[in-house]
C-alpha cells in the first residue's frame, strides 16, 4: 500500500510540475517582442533589374546589408523586356527596375505593381563604341562606311538600349542604310562584349557600360533629342511577399550613400 501511495504521489507531483511549466511558458510568450522574433528571421528580396545596372547594384548590395543584415538581396539581371514578361507570367520578384519607362508602364497598366512605389532612380546616355584598335571613326555617319561590317545593338523589341539605338539611327536617317550590318543581342552587356572582343566593328551602349570596358572606346554620345529619355524607373511588384522590406530597399537606392555609387559608375542622378 505504501508503494502504491508513493507512486501515485510522484505522478501527481509530475502532473503539477508540468502544469506549472506550461502556465509559465504561456505567460512569458506575450512578453516576446516582435523585434526579438524578427532578429532570428531572414528575408530574401528578389530584384529583377536591367543588365546595365549590374555593377552599381552589386556594389550597393553590401552597403544596404550593413544596416539590414537579416535581408538577403538576390538579383535577376536581364533585358528589361524579358524581365517584364517574366513578371507578367508570374515569376517571383519583389522589385522591378527597368532601363525604360515602357516596361514599367506595361506592368502598371496590368495592375501588377504596388501603387505609389514607382520612382526614377537614375538616368543614362547612349554612346557609339568601337574596339580600341579602330581609328578613323568620329560620328554615327561613319557606320555607313564599307569597312564597318557588323554593328551590335540590343534587340529593339526587348532591350531598351536597342530601342534607343534604333531611334537615333532613324533620326539620323541611316537606319535603312546600316540595317543589313546590324547584329542583335539579348541585352546591352552582350553588345559591349561583342565590341570589346572584336566580333563587332561598332556598337551602341550606355556610357555607364562603356566606362567599365577596357577593350572598347567611346566615339561619340548620341544627342539626347534623338531618342526617348533614358531613365531607370523602379516599382515594387504587387506579388511581393515582403512589400515593406522592398519599399525600404527602394528608398535606400535614393539615399545619399547609394547616389554616390551611381555617380561613381557615371549614372546621371534624376
Amino acid at each position: 500500500m505504501k508503494r502504491t501511495f508513493s507512486t501515485k504521489r510522484r505522478r501527481l507531483m509530475i502532473l503539477i510540475a508540468t502544469a506549472l511549466a506550461t502556465m509559465l511558458i504561456a505567460i512569458s510568450l506575450p512578453n516576446l517582442t516582435p523585434t526579438a522574433v524578427e532578429a532570428h528571421s531572414n528575408t530574401n528580396l528578389l530584384i529583377s533589374a536591367a543588365a546595365s545596372l549590374k555593377d552599381v547594384l552589386e556594389e550597393i548590395k553590401p552597403l544596404y546589408q550593413q544596416s539590414q543584415p537579416n535581408v538577403k538581396i538576390i538579383y535577376n539581371f536581364g533585358a528589361s523586356g524579358a524581365l517584364e514578361q517574366q513578371i507578367e507570367q508570374g515569376a517571383p520578384a519583389d522589385i522591378f527596375i527597368s532601363a525604360a519607362k515602357k516596361q514599367v508602364d506595361a506592368l502598371e497598366q496590368k495592375n501588377l505593381l504596388v501603387p505609389g512605389t514607382r520612382t526614377v532612380i537614375a538616368k543614362n546616355r547612349l554612346v557609339l563604341v568601337v574596339p580600341n584598335n579602330v581609328s578613323g571613326m568620329s560620328s554615327f555617319y561613319n557606320l555607313k562606311d564599307t569597312k564597318v561590317k557588323k554593328i551590335a545593338i540590343g534587340e529593339p523589341r526587348s532591350v531598351p538600349a536597342g530601342q534607343y539605338a534604333q531611334q537615333v539611327l532613324e533620326k539620323l536617317k541611316i537606319w535603312e542604310l546600316v540595317k543589313a550590318k546590324l547584329v542583335y543581342t539579348n541585352n546591352v552587356r552582350q553588345v559591349l562584349a561583342s565590341v570589346g572582343s572584336g566580333n563587332a566593328d561598332a556598337g551602341l551602349v550606355y556610357i555607364t557600360d562603356a566606362k567599365i570596358c577596357k577593350n572598347a572606346k567611346v566615339v561619340v554620345a548620341a544627342d539626347e533629342k534623338y531618342h526617348s529619355a533614358i531613365i531607370y524607373p523602379l516599382a515594387v511588384v504587387k506579388r511581393s511577399k515582403n512589400p515593406d522590406k522592398a519599399k525600404n530597399f527602394s528608398q535606400f537606392l535614393s539615399s545619399d550613400q547609394a547616389k554616390g555609387i551611381f555617380k561613381k559608375y557615371a549614372f546621371i542622378l534624376p
